[in-house]
């Protein structure tokens, strides 16, 4: 196995070993701050990269500029904004092979996915470009001698808050929707993937005027000082349930708005009757994938009793044969977790379900030598009151309960206190049904773990967070409503 410092990153991440700077009104500013934050190779396990958080006072800047920027972006005609997001997006495709190879080496992200994530940041970008010149507003029925209209009007400055494991699409989709309907940002990317944050952002201001996109990087404390800012109007979050909940408390108590897509524990079923190779294939590919580290990863499996046995075999067959090793080689199937912090997490969670009685049918222990791995995993036998059925994995363990008819699995699938996404296998379309209108979640997806078509919203409920994921959803989300009554003078 070779060290992703092999992989042949841009020359921007030699500078990235050291990120000690933000944006601010348009310019690169020295960080200022004394704290670093160490980052190690996911790979080799050695320290491979350093970030200098923004101090309060840097974050405070920042806010400044966004707020001295958001009179005239506001003002800016719709269609000029759309065209700064297309240039933006034409910007991020052209560096997509840079960018892919930035995120492999920071997170360990296969190269393959990692290039094609940053494509998709584009898609998306390109796709708030039009659809945020939808409707701005409605007209009400009023007196015939009065106006009276619904303005659809921006917060002013919105603070986007990202995630590591997939920071691409994330903030690209949060960015491009606050920026297209008139809102000016500051962006803090994960420190676990602050360089790759930091690249995407730089490459989308570019296409801005100075101040409406700011960046500041660093960790929960920079992250704290940002939300608690009284002129940030609305907070978009993705990330953990604790964060979320966090910020939702100080944003709350000051009177702004937030947006949050926090942690998932999403269960897949599978119904009697379906082909047990395409099921293997379905949960392996929502398991294992990203090395599991998606917030829509299969974390929870409900196996009809009928099936069990022929997909488990299908499935151990798959985890037994995946690759694994250098992010940074195409061949490989299942890379490294992000460090050693969610290595652990994942093998308290598996350690503690052997314990208690499941058994491991393929992976289950840490390999020997360097860096972050972990086998894809397979336990059957878990029982719901299991660490790895009710708290976020967020590794490539696929955790198993065999389940007598279909009424217990949407039961079982329901419980818990996430509800993000959910996906269920079957051939009937009566349990298709049922599972659209039973499952409490914001995305149920039947007969397919991943896709759905662009514009689709994705409202998650309980500690999964709250509010429009996706689409025109979230860029009605991003503004707020006024509404005018208008009559002539006598």
């Amino acid at each position: 196995m070779s060290s992703s410092q092999t992989v042949q990153t841009p020359a921007l991440f030699a500078a990235a070993r050291r990120l000690g700077a933000h944006l601010v009104g348009g310019d690169e500013v020295a960080a200022a701050g004394e704290r670093e934050l160490d980052r190690a190779d996911p790979v080799t396990g050695e320290p491979a990269w350093v970030v200098v958080p923004a101090t309060d006072a840097e974050v405070a800047s920042a806010v400044d500029a966004a707020a001295a920027a958001a009179r005239a972006w506001r003002r800016t005609p719709p269609a000029e904004r759309a065209a700064a997001l297309r240039e933006a997006a034409g910007a991020v495709r052209a560096a997509a092979d840079d960018l892919g190879a930035l995120l492999t080496a920071t997170t360990g992200r296969l190269i393959g996915q990692a290039r094609e994530s940053a494509v998709v940041a584009a898609d998306l970008l390109e796709e708030a470009a039009t659809t945020g010149l939808g409707a701005t507003g409605r007209t009400l029925a009023g007196a015939p001698a009065a106006l009276d209209v619904v303005r659809r009007e921006p917060h002013g400055v919105v603070a986007v808050i990202t995630p590591w494991n997939d920071p691409f699409p994330t903030a690209a989709g949060l960015l491009a929707a606050a920026l297209v309907t008139g809102n000016t940002v500051v962006h803090k990317p994960s420190e676990r993937s602050a360089a790759p944050g930091w690249e995407l952002a730089r490459l989308i201001a570019g296409a801005l005027p100075a101040g409406v996109l700011n960046v500041v990087n660093g960790d929960a404390a920079t992250g704290t000082a940002l939300v608690a800012d009284p002129r940030v109007a609305l907070v978009a979050q993705v990330g953990s349930t604790a964060a979320g909940r966090e910020i939702a408390a100080r944003v709350g108590a000051r009177g702004g708005q937030v947006l949050l897509e926090n942690g998932g524990k999403d269960p897949i079923v599978v119904d009697a009757g379906v082909d047990p190779a395409w099921a293997a294939g379905q949960i392996a590919l929502g398991a294992f994938t990203n090395t599991g580290q998606i917030c829509t990863s299969v974390e929870r499996v409900y196996l009809h009793e009928g099936v069990a046995d022929d997909v488990l075999g299908e499935l151990v067959r798959i985890a037994e044969d995946m690759r694994v090793g250098d992010p940074a080689d195409r061949a490989t199937e299942l890379g490294p977790l992000v460090d050693e912090a969610q290595l652990a997490v994942v093998e308290e969670h598996v350690s503690a379900a052997v314990n208690a009685g499941a058994r491991v049918l393929a992976g289950g222990s840490r390999p020997d030598g360097a860096g972050c791995f972990y086998p894809a995993t397979v336990l059957d036998g878990c029982t719901a009151d299991l660490a790895v059925m009710t708290e976020e994995t967020f590794g490539p363990v696929a955790a198993v309960t065999r389940v007598a008819d279909f009424d217990e699995a949407l039961r079982l699938a329901n419980a818990g206190r996430y509800g993000l996404a959910a996906t269920v296998l079957t051939a009937h379309l009566a349990h298709a049904l049922r599972a659209a209108e039973e499952l409490e979640v914001g995305t149920v997806k039947v007969n397919a773990v991943f896709g759905g078509a662009p514009g689709g919203s994705a409202d998650p409920r309980r500690d999964s967070g709250a509010g429009a994921g996706y689409g025109p959803d979230l860029l009605a989300a991003m503004t707020v409503l006024k509404t005018v009554h208008l009559e002539a003078t006598p």
